[in-house]
């Protein structure tokens, strides 16, 4: 099994809408990729709910069966799509992908 965990801090302003409004967005676009992505076998996202300078604003986590149906996902037309909007929202990224 192969983890997938991104973290984005956004834009305070982005596409004409807030950072919450943004994040929001983002986080229900993430979230309908389990209905059109067989690849995916788990996805939650989150949201931040404590201030701090330190914090990143959404967090992705994801699990795939291995690295070719992570791949698989990360080419997709619908990720692509997401993967369009995310990067006109976002200030920050970091991800870490690992088996267990």
């Amino acid at each position: 099994m192969l983890k997938h965990i991104v973290m984005w801090k956004l834009r305070d302003l982005a596409e004409g809408k807030t950072k919450v409004e943004n994040a929001i967005m983002m986080k229900l676009m993430l979230e309908g990729l389990k209905e059109k992505i067989a690849e995916i076998d788990h996805i939650e996202v989150g949201m931040n709910v404590i201030a701090s300078e330190a914090a990143f604003d959404v967090v992705l986590y994801s699990e795939f069966k291995d690295q070719k149906a992570l791949e698989t996902y990360q080419k997709h037309p619908e990720h692509v799509k997401v993967a369009s909007f995310v990067g006109k929202i976002k200030e920050e990224r970091v991800v870490v992908d690992y088996t267990i």
